[in-house]
């Protein structure tokens, strides 16, 4: 491989922290290569690396979601994952990927939410891959990219590249760390996660049944004018971290389980 760009990684890192990223990584995409082209295209494989950046939610949206059946409350969640954050990392993304082609390599910004496979519930590439190849957490039984300090409270983005960087995940890359906690399959009012821990080489749909959670995003689109739910986000213990919030501010599994058992038999009665 050739000489690393160690400046020029460090000024990605300098413009994502300024641009108001949270997380910044570099994931070596080489070993999960084939992975990477079987859902976005043979194309893909000209990237070896790929820049991962994320941007924490507000906790104070992300914390109203056990009103579930609120609308307006989902209108707010939706406005602020796929237009203020997911905004936010678009411009971040373009932005170091304008800094890697002026130091003279390929990049190519992957949108942090649009356009989508709808069918597949997939971008070209999966930014939590790539946030977890580049040290940032795991991937949890729901799915998501679960880091230390916020739990699955991230959004993120990709940016590939050929530039000759160092990856950052290496020892820092996480196993499964969810144990034996089931809140996010339990309470899922849609019923798509079936608590299967995360193989890349698995189908996606051994962990994950997209068209239950699809149908279900379709209904609250339609009586809401929001396709979004959260609750997978929402009832992450790691997400309720004692690092950054107080005893007053943090909840138990059992308050969880309370609170939402049986909020998709509301959501219908409501809808």
């Amino acid at each position: 491989m050739a000489r690393l760009d160690d400046a020029l990684q460090s000024e990605l890192r300098e413009q994502a922290l300024a641009l108001g990223a949270t997380y910044f990584g570099v994931a070596d995409l080489e070993p999960v290569r084939t992975f990477v082209t079987a859902q976005g295209g043979d194309w893909l494989g000209d990237y070896r690396f790929g820049v991962s950046v994320g941007i924490v939610l507000s906790d104070a949206v992300v914390d109203q979601l056990y009103q579930h059946v609120n609308r307006d409350i989902a209108r707010t969640y939706y406005h602020h994952i796929y237009t203020a954050v997911a905004g936010m990392l678009d411009r971040t993304a373009a932005t170091l990927a304008f800094a890697i082609e002026r130091a003279g390599y390929r990049a190519f910004p992957v949108p942090a939410s649009t356009p989508y496979n709808d069918e597949r519930m997939a971008g070209l590439i999966s930014h939590k891959l790539a946030a977890h190849l580049s040290g940032q957490g795991w991937i949890g039984r729901n799915c998501l990219l679960i880091t230390r300090e916020h739990g699955p409270r991230v959004r993120w983005a990709t940016v590939l590249t050929d530039a000759h960087l160092a990856g950052t995940g290496g020892a820092k890359i996480a196993g499964d760390e969810c144990r034996d906690c089931t809140l996010c399959v339990d309470l899922c009012p849609a019923g798509a996660f079936t608590g299967i821990p995360f193989n890349p080489a698995e189908n996606v749909e051994l962990r994950f049944r997209r068209s239950e959670c699809r149908a279900y995003l379709s209904e609250r689109g339609k009586a809401y004018g929001a396709s979004a739910c959260g609750l997978c986000v929402y009832v992450c213990p790691h997400g309720w971290s004692a690092k950054r919030k107080s005893d007053g501010q943090r909840t138990t599994p059992e308050i969880l389980r309370s609170q939402l058992r049986g909020v998709r038999r509301l959501f219908e009665a409501s809808a």
